[in-house]
């Protein structure tokens, strides 16, 4: 490699943070050649968390981990901590995982009761479906939904309620999706009913996961750039196909230019963006209808004109109203909540997971993580959050859809499914700050597809040229995980510049007959 060539990320997300990084561990660049462009203000993408006690904190998701995420901790094994000295990101949350170990005693609240380990009310023609759909060549699903594929009843199971609220699975959602997801999980089906076998950060992900791999990519003497958007890639014909060799970028003041790529220059594109277009909204006030604005989508539908091989965005972003949900932050200054919530669910925060209430109109969820939550929150303030898969409908307190509602309407919603007494919610309601998102794509993701509407990392007919995030095609993972963005990351840098290296196998819990047999059992 010549010390002449750079590589440009576009996209500041953990996809591309990752691919800077295993660019320098595994395929030898140095730091110095390596920038990452990142059009908002802040890196991490969807795995964002920002505030303070006083304003409150928002954080807008997190992600589920498990132990078989090998990307992810194969990366991380490399990245210092910043809150366990001596120990790296991947020891770090091990260590804090055998010390606060789910297992849920309260997975769903129906009439204001906890239920313990529910029963997953599956019916002879549920299990049939479930098996049927396991058995089936992923090729011949096409763009079948889940509804298509299961009876009625299926979708007012416990089965379906803990699914859809752990996963964040729609009925009209891909049913290839949801194969995956059943094939690659599999092995967490004999404890799925009480949340075992997730893993946590001790932290929330910005804080645990992004800002310890910014820091270590600052300290390798990568550039790491904020405010800067890059609106549109041109292409030349070279020998073996299209390579990139202009990027059109605007920065933080409007100022538009033009970056010519050399003849060796590496280009990592972030596609898509899942809390693109996110609003915030107040104690009072709903989240503000999203502003279009230019970003990651608009790009990726500028790189599809390209032709095939760079997907089909629209199918990923055209139906707003079947990839949208909101999510909330709480943030207590009185112990009154959590002291009610842990002995209410019989679980500590931080052990639980997530509590779904199925009886709510908006289908809410509320998980409380150990605290703090957030590096420097003060021992007298908790933050936990949640979210509501169906935020057009009305709630059963407040009447009117979630979307339409400000904190402190979402917060009574909350509080009404629970047990927690006149007093106790008056004190909350009085002491606390709830921050509503919402999020327009958050699982556009998981949108219907057919083969070819993702492209592949490294798009046929292209050269110098990888794409990485949750919209590229990687058979047999995940979307909606970080490990699906590290992986992208490994297919990425791999493919440019460490030719025959395998990218880190996908677990193939399905193939184990131990797995297999402990899966049937529990259904």
């Amino acid at each position: 490699m010549s010390t002449e060539a750079r590589a440009l990320v576009v996209g500041g997300g953990i996809a591309g943070l990752a691919a800077a990084a295993l660019l320098i561990r595994d395929a030898g660049w140095p730091g110095r050649c390596i920038e990452v462009l990142e059009q908002g203000d802040t890196f991490g993408g969807s795995l964002d968390g920002g505030g303070d006690p006083a304003r409150g904190y928002v954080i807008r998701g997190g992600r589920m981990l498990e132990p078989h995420f090998g990307c992810t901790f194969d990366l991380f094994r490399d990245i210092p901590s910043l809150t366990a000295t001596g120990l790296s990101v991947s020891e770090e949350i091990r260590a804090f995982t055998r010390r606060n170990v789910t297992s849920s005693r309260s997975r769903l609240v129906r009439g204001r009761c906890r239920q313990e380990a529910p029963a997953l009310q599956l019916s002879l023609r549920d299990r049939f479906d479930l098996a049927r759909l396991a058995s089936a060549r992923e090729g011949a699903l096409g763009a079948t939904s889940i509804e298509a594929w299961f009876a009625p009843h299926f979708f007012a199971s416990n089965f379906w309620f803990m699914w859809a609220s752990m996963f964040a699975f729609q009925p009209w959602h891909s049913v290839v999706e949801f194969r995956r997801y059943m094939l690659r999980f599999m092995h967490l089906l004999p404890g799925f009913n009480r949340l075992e076998g997730i893993i946590r950060t001790p932290l929330n992900q910005y804080d645990s996961l992004v800002r310890p791999l910014a820091h270590w990519l600052a300290t390798q003497g990568v550039t790491l750039r904020r405010g800067v958007r890059v609106t549109d890639i041109r292409f030349e014909h070279e020998e073996g196909g299209l390579a990139p060799a202009v990027l059109a970028l605007t920065d933080v003041s409007g100022t538009a230019r033009e970056r010519r790529l050399g003849a060796q220059d590496l280009l990592i594109v972030t596609l898509g963006s899942m809390t693109g277009h996110s609003s915030l909204g107040t104690m009072e006030s709903p989240p503000p209808a999203p502003v279009p604005s230019a970003g990651a989508w608009d790009l990726w539908d500028r790189l599809a004109r390209q032709g095939p091989a760079f997907g089909r965005p629209s199918v990923f972003h055209g139906d707003v109203a079947r990839t949208q949900w909101t999510s909330f932050t709480l943030t207590l200054r009185d112990p009154a909540f959590f002291e009610f919530m842990e002995g209410f669910t019989g679980n500590a925060a931080g052990t639980g997971g997530l509590v779904t209430f199925p009886d709510s109109g908006w289908l809410l969820s509320v998980v409380l993580p150990r605290q703090p939550h957030f590096d420097g929150q003060p021992a007298d303030v908790d933050v936990c959050w949640g979210y509501a898969l169906h935020p057009t409908r009305n709630g059963d307190a407040v009447h009117k859809p979630m979307l339409d509602c400000g904190g402190r309407e979402i917060l009574q919603e909350l509080l009404f499914h629970l047990p927690i007494g006149e007093a106790t919610a008056a004190r909350v309601l009085e002491s606390a700050t709830c921050i509503p998102c919402a999020m327009p794509w958050i699982t556009s993701q998981f949108m219907p597809r057919l083969p070819g509407d993702r492209p592949q990392v490294l798009p046929t007919g292209t050269r110098r040229i990888a794409l990485v995030g949750q919209f590229c095609e990687l058979p047999q993972d995940t979307v909606f995980t970080v490990e699906y963005s590290v992986r992208s990351a490994q297919a990425a840098v791999y493919g440019l510049c460490v030719p025959g290296r395998a990218v880190t196998p996908v677990y193939r819990g399905w193939r184990d007959p131990r797995v297999v047999l402990a899966a049937l059992r529990a259904l």
